[in-house]
This record gives C-alpha cells, structure tokens and sequence, in this order.
C-alpha cells in the first residue's frame, strides 16, 4: 500500500508539536519535509521547537526548512504567551537540536520544489499563519494545482474571534496570504476553523488520562503543555463557544482528518475568502451562501467528527 505524502507547516508551539506527534505515529504517512514559520512564536522558536519535536520522536531524519518570518503585507503580529514566550511551554531542553540541524532550502522553496517533484500526490497540512503556502503560490503559479489537497487550520464561521473580535490568529496574523490561498488553490480545500474545534473539544479528564501514560512522548508533552493547560482552562474565549471550557488541540483535528478522512462525519462545502479592509473584521473569514462572489470553486468546512476515533489516534501519537 502506497504511502500518503506529507508536507506538515507549522508554527511551532505546544498545538503544533501535538499535532506533529500525531503524524509521527501513523505508519501509513510519508512526511517529505515540515517547514516553520512565524506564527505562535518567532520564527527562529518555531524552527528550534520543530526540531525537539522530532528528537523526542527518534526522527531527526525529516528535513524541516525556514521559512517567513513576517507577513505578506502589513504590521508583523506580536505572538502572544498562550504557549509560552517560546512556544513550548517555556519548559527548555538543555539538549535541544541546534539550527545547524535545518535543511538548507528554505521553506518555500522546498514547498514548491517537493510537489513539484510529486504531482497531485502531496497533501499539504498547515497549522499556521499562511504566509508560506501563499508565497509558493505567488512565486510558481503552478503549485496550487499540483497539490493533491490543501488542510487548513485557521478562520472562522461565525465572526468569534479569539485574536480579535472577529478573527481567528492563524488568518489575523497574515490576512494577505489567507486571502491569496483561498483565492488561487483550486485543489480540494478542508478547513478546521475556531469554533469547530471548540464545540469539539474533549474532557479535561481524557487529557490527563493522555498525558499519563508511562512513555517519553507523553512525559514531553506533559512537561511543555502545562503552562498551555493552565491559560486554556480559564480561557474566555472557548467558554463563549461552548458551554464550559474543554480540552481543545486545534491543530491536531486538522491533522487527523489529513490523515484518516473517515473521521469526518459532517462539513459543507462554501466559497470563502477573507476580509482584508475592515477595522475590527481584518482577518475574518467570510462564507459565501449567497454565492455573489461568483466562486467556482469551494472550501469544505469540517464541522463534525468521530471524538472516539480521533482519542485513539491522540493515545496512539504517544505510545
């Protein structure tokens, strides 16, 4: 059985390295590279974070390329402390992997390079702000349509934002490259927004019973999530989703449905793109119902998936 092909791209903090974690464990994936960019932390974190990720996991053997360290256009956005002023919980590694670890080609350039390689093969996963997919596509034209398909976490459906008003961080921090992904990828599109990942998160008292088991994985996640732990369960935004904080890993919903599409028991398919003018909307994904854009081609909104199915792929990521 052929093996799916990978490109992961991050922003490395503690939600990305879950999620990194969960691709690690699944035998039926080939990871062609992870590029890092700016995002959750600064750029130079998010490399150096990508790379203890991958140590803990005994596979140094996957290139990880830099990439952007600012947005397309306008103000770079000050990462806030959620995962701690590094990204991993403010919890070192004295042992870390040095950046002389990192693959020479930067990440934009291995992007286009890797498909390009691997036509209609490669899935794209990406957990971050999206400034480096866009400019793959800005720099070959060629790239949006060479993917097999495109995994985004980011946006949101229904204007509640949790960076600003009406904005999800990921799409906030580079709304030029949202907007350009959205507009020029015709590859199917699956995205996991905000409040999709809130209304399914999962009990507190599963993530303990995650984190405590007797392996080195979980013992790292343990150790680099508490500080993440702390800020979530008295987060105001996700208690405005649901009814009651949960535990809620972002990141890892988009990569699991890359990995197993059968996870997904419920999405729609609309037309999006994002606002780019608005003085509290920047940044807001905008759904199209109406179809006044004149879109031909949609996004696929996840909106449900199988919580049993999507536990066991978490306990697996750490065993």
């Amino acid at each position: 059985m052929m093996k799916k092909k990978l490109i992961i791209d991050v922003d490395t903090g503690v939600d990305d390295a879950m999620a990194i974690m969960l691709a690690l464990a699944c035998s039926n994936l080939e990871i062609l590279g992870i590029t890092c960019v700016n995002g959750n932390t600064g750029l130079e974190n998010s490399c150096k974070n990508t790379l203890r990720v991958l140590k803990t996991c005994g596979r140094l053997d996957i290139p990880v390329h830099k990439g952007c360290s600012e947005p397309i256009l306008g103000v770079k956005r000050q990462a806030s402390d959620f995962h701690g002023k590094d990204g991993l919980g403010d919890a070192p590694d004295p042992d870390a992997p040095g950046m002389d670890q990192l693959h020479k080609r930067k990440a934009v350039q291995a992007m286009v390079r890797l498909v390009k390689d691997n036509p209609g093969e490669v899935t794209l996963v990406a957990t971050g702000p999206l400034t480096n997919v866009a400019a793959a596509a800005i720099i070959d034209p060629h790239f949006p349509k060479k993917l097999k398909s495109l995994h985004i976490m980011g946006g949101n459906t229904e204007s509640r934002g949790n960076t600003t008003c009406c904005g999800e961080f990921n799409f906030v921090a580079d709304p030029e490259a949202a907007y350009v992904v959205l507009d020029r990828f015709v590859c199917p599109i699956y995205i996991s927004t905000w409040e999709f990942s809130c209304r399914n998160s999962l009990p507190w008292s599963f993530c303990d019973e995650w984190l405590s088991q007797n392996t080195d994985k979980a013992r790292f996640l343990q150790k680099i999530y508490q500080h993440t732990k702390e800020m979530a369960q008295t987060s105001r935004y996700q208690k405005e989703v649901v009814e009651g904080p949960g535990f809620n890993t972002c990141d890892c919903y988009t990569m699991a449905a890359a990995i197993d599409e059968s996870l997904v028991l419920e999405s729609e398919e609309v037309a999006v793109t994002v606002e780019l003018e608005g003085k509290y909307t920047r940044g807001m994904m905008v759904l199209d119902y109406m179809e006044l854009l004149k879109k031909k081609h949609k996004a696929t909104i996840l909106k449900k998936v199988d919580l049993e199915k999507f536990k066991q792929m978490l306990m697996n990521s750490l065993k």
